[in-house]
């Protein structure tokens, strides 16, 4: 093993909190294998970057020559960790959670090394629990105790409803940190005050207490939300590599060193030289996006998938060529002066975050039609303006990366009888109506692709 003072080193590096540290020091002097937990409850199929943080973390410990125990929080899911929310959590099924299980560990395990990764499964000892071993657990906790939480006094001084089943979360997340002899928890900072209930509970019990070490949140492409599906701002671990690397390519920079802490493969001595070459004005933010979404890639996908996406993305966006995409469907809403809603189309197609996103972009100069760009407060355009053949692009312009094209762009294909589809290129709300419009709606194909373009924000590329 290395020196403490090295394995400190590293094992703090990105670390948000580690409580206490100086316990950790001393479990390390010991000179012995450290215990280090990860409980994930598998409440969704797919992994992005943000998921990977504290992966990439446990990786570290296992390099460094510690047991890794994965938990599978079959059992724990069953309650819904209620951390961060001001609402009840939906339930799942047990059969939804053993689907989820199934394709988190293996994603999992493109980070950490699976011979050296023990995995086990809460529900053997939640699930056969009887009701009198459910209440010695709980009545190590006082009801004070649990409500010191943030969310929980929020949601209980606004009188929004907490199921009694959610008290039961941290209780029986710190039980099993009992039944593995855990001697450091991981977790993201809003973990924090599960960690420490499992911190007390080995405490109460005679155990030596585990000790809490957080990750920080991962800020998604847009370098403001945390990452997460349902923002649209996530790179997924199962992302092809033209979109993972196209993705990379849209973070903002002032977000590239904290990218490259917690998701590259690269050594906190390495990412040192990063943040100062970047805070001293000498690396160019523009290349050292590059670099990481070839990391990425490769780390993901295998060596070489980073300079084959690279290629890609220089191809498609660099030297102004279209790629084939994905198809998907949207509803063209015409209002009864027969003009299209053109922020509510960026929001379908993927382009905006929102209609109100979209209307910011439009007032911004950000939409361009063919590289020209909207005029300011043009929320809604007749038809006519869009032909066939046209490009719906939107990107802020950022200084930084003059070079870089639009951020996120939209080309489209329509479907014509005896034609095939790809034939020709089509703009979506260039269906053509009667003059007496009677129906407000018209149905066309489009192709979605969020491979994208430049450092500001990333393509969510669509075609037709």
């Amino acid at each position: 093993m290395l020196s403490v003072d090295e394995q400190m080193r590293i094992i703090t590096s990105g670390a948000a909190q580690i409580v206490p540290e100086a316990d950790l020091r001393k479990k390390l002097e010991k000179g012995e294998p450290l215990n280090i937990k990860l409980g994930v409850d598998p409440t969704s199929p797919d992994l992005h970057l943000g998921h990977a943080v504290p992966l990439r973390k446990m990786r570290q410990f296992q390099d460094l020559g510690h047991n890794v125990t994965l938990i599978i929080g079959n059992g724990t899911a069953l309650i819904g960790d209620p951390s961060g929310k001001n609402s009840t959590r939906p339930q799942l099924s047990q059969e939804q959670i053993e689907a989820n299980a199934e394709t988190y560990v293996s994603q999992a395990m493109k980070i950490l090394d699976p011979e050296k990764t023990t995995i086990v499964h809460n529900g053997d000892w939640i699930l056969s629990m009887d009701l009198a071993g459910l209440l010695q657990v709980c009545s190590k906790f006082t009801v004070a105790r649990i409500l010191e939480r943030d969310d929980f006094t929020k949601r209980y001084q606004s009188q929004t409803p907490i199921a009694l089943h959610e008290f039961l979360y941290p209780v029986m997340q710190a039980y099993d940190s009992v039944m593995i002899k855990a001697d450091v928890e991981m977790g993201g900072t809003d973990q924090l005050f599960n960690l420490l209930a499992g911190r007390e509970l080995m405490e109460k019990m005679g155990m030596e207490p585990q000790i809490a070490l957080t990750m920080p949140l991962l800020e998604g492409t847009d370098g403001v939300r945390k990452m997460s599906k349902s923002y649209g701002n996530y790179i997924g671990l199962t992302d092809a590599p033209k979109d993972m690397f196209g993705k990379t390519m849209s973070i903002p920079d002032e977000m590239i060193g904290k990218y490259y802490r917690l998701a590259s493969s690269l050594t906190p001595a390495e990412v040192d030289k990063i943040d100062a070459a970047l805070a001293d004005g000498s690396a160019d933010p523009y290349e050292l996006k590059r670099a990481l979404g070839r990391d990425l890639c490769d780390t993901y996908h295998g060596a070489g998938a980073g300079d084959e996406a690279q290629a890609e993305f220089d191809r498609v966006f660099k030297e102004g060529q279209l790629a084939d995409f994905p198809e998907k469907h949207v509803e063209l809403t015409v209002n009864d002066e027969g003009q299209i809603y053109l922020a509510g189309l960026l929001k379908d197609l993927g382009l905006s975050a929102s209609a109100g996103q979209a209307r910011r972009d439009i007032d911004g100069g950000g939409v361009k039609i063919n590289g020209k760009a909207v005029a300011s407060k043009s929320y809604n355009i007749d038809p006519s303006a869009l032909k066939l053949g046209d490009t719906l692009s939107v990107g802020s312009r950022r200084p930084s990366s003059p070079t870089l094209p639009t951020s996120r762009a939209a080309s489209f294909r329509r479907r014509l009888p005896s034609t095939p589809p790809t034939s020709i290129s089509f703009v979506p709300s260039a269906v053509r109506l009667p003059a007496s419009v009677t129906r407000r709606t018209a149905r066309t194909s489009c192709a979605s692709a969020r491979s994208a373009a430049t450092s500001s924000k990333l393509p969510a590329t669509s075609s037709c």
